[in-house]
């Protein structure tokens, strides 16, 4: 990114938190936790011990940092290296992003930028100016990225509260800023579970590595009363819904699954995995020492913020996460696709002048789709 981005970047994002500090979500027992922050077009500052708010408002005033980060465990050292810390806990998260949903309209919304000529153009595999293959992709997610996204938390937060004994008041919902939402799990039995424990609960809750024998399948001595019922509580329950469809269906069902062979199960099984599993990303939940996006704070990826979401059915990212001000500012614009921020309409731009809003300005130039004219 060149100097005059990265100068337009900064003090767009330092207005906005001079005027919306408030946003920030400053978490609970704030002096044991790690934070870090990064700076555009430089590594990550991390290891810092934030006491307060005060300290945290300092921090930003400082160094208009491009991200900012915070850890979701507890320590009795964070400012110290990992192994000196003390690990303490940590809250449990979770992270669901529209990239890992397979999503048909992704191609749609997908534009590649050639790595040896800038070319940028919609999604291919090669670049149509120079015909080199080196292409980073950027994705300017859509309506239906983000409702199958929510549809992944509300079955999160279902097994959560329904399997896992979790109150629905200490789950908290966050968009994340670019392509997803975190949820954050407070106040549990799992707090201080480590990471081992913790890749077992990812996959209960993906419904990964499921075997035949837990929803009745046998290899030997087959029985028809093994195979769960519509009324049962967790997967089974779940797996009776998917499979049968219907409970006239059931006991029909039964025998063509009996009739099959134990790995044609396993292969309706993962097929049940695909469509009810909650989608996930594992890594995310079983690193008890990750640094996570500060709630409140801009993610440099889009311009977009990292907001708390109050009411998940209603909540639009595109307006809702948008903070940043309307004043004008020219660009020369490079996108091939349609995007919609603040109820307004933007692109396609074919490498042209054009005079925009800066949120919107600010989300190309996030994308690596425009730059300061």
């Amino acid at each position: 990114m060149q100097a005059a981005e990265i100068n337009f970047l900064e003090d767009s994002f330092k207005k906005y938190y001079f005027e919306h500090f408030d946003l920030i979500r400053v978490p609970e027992r704030t002096s044991e936790r790690e934070f870090g922050y990064q700076k555009f077009n430089s590594g990550m500052t991390r290891h810092i011990q934030i006491k307060d708010d005060k300290e945290l408002h300092l921090l930003f005033m400082q160094n208009v940092p491009s991200d900012v980060y915070c850890s979701n465990a507890y320590y009795t050292f964070p400012n110290l290296p990992m192994n000196e810390k003390d690990w303490k806990g940590a809250d449990l998260i979770f992270d669901i992003d529209a990239k890992d949903l397979n999503l048909p309209c992704r191609e749609i919304h997908t534009v590649s930028i050639c790595n040896e000529c800038n070319n940028v153009s919609k999604n291919s595999i090669q670049c149509s100016k120079c015909n080199s293959t080196k292409l980073e992709k950027k994705s300017l997610p859509c309506k239906n990225c983000i409702d199958a996204s929510k549809t992944e938390v509300l079955k999160l937060s279902e097994v959560l509260v329904d399997d896992l004994a979790v109150t629905k008041e200490n789950i908290q919902v966050y968009f994340s800023g670019n392509e997803g939402f975190h949820v954050y799990v407070y106040n549990s039995q799992f707090q201080e579970i480590g990471s081992r424990e913790r890749s077992e609960l990812a996959d209960y809750i993906s419904l990964r590595g499921a075997i035949p024998e837990t929803f009745g399948m046998r290899k030997f001595k087959q029985d028809r009363t093994a195979f769960p019922d519509f009324d049962e509580k967790g997967w089974q329950g779940r797996f009776a819904k998917q499979v049968f469809g219907s409970k006239s269906k059931r006991s029909k069902i039964i025998t063509e699954l009996l009739a099959n062979s134990y790995s044609s199960f396993q292969k309706t099984l993962d097929n049940v995995s695909e469509n009810i599993g909650v989608k996930i990303d594992p890594n995310v939940t079983i690193d008890i020492h990750r640094i996570f996006r500060l709630p409140g704070s801009i993610n440099s990826k889009s311009g977009l913020v990292k907001i708390f979401c109050e009411n998940l059915f209603k909540f639009d990212p595109y307006v809702e996460a948008s903070f940043l001000n309307n004043d004008s500012v020219e660009v020369i614009a490079n996108c091939p696709i349609e995007f919609k921020l603040k109820n307004k309409k933007f692109g396609p731009y074919n490498n042209e002048k054009v005079s925009i809003p800066t949120f919107a300005a600010v989300y190309m130039i996030c994308k690596k789709l425009a730059k300061i004219a």
